[in-house]
């Protein structure tokens, strides 16, 4: 039972990184379209996109059972 409950929660915080690692993708796409970039800012949330990103693949690594081959 708490396995289950531990996987519906992985699952909750995937879609949230998920969904902000998509909202800072368009955020960054944005700021380099319109011009005047503050290149820290885009560099900041370039750091952030790639945490999300790890934090996503760790997580479902834990979803996915370890298979010996």
């Amino acid at each position: 039972m708490a396995e289950i409950f531990e996987t519906q929660e992985i699952g909750q915080r995937l879609g949230l990184l998920r969904e902000e690692h998509r909202d800072l993708d368009t955020a960054i796409m944005a700021l380099l379209e319109a011009g005047s970039v503050d290149q820290l800012q885009v560099a900041r949330m370039k750091r952030r996109k790639l945490r999300i990103k790890d934090e996503i693949q760790l997580l479902e690594s834990r979803l996915v059972p370890d298979i010996i081959a």
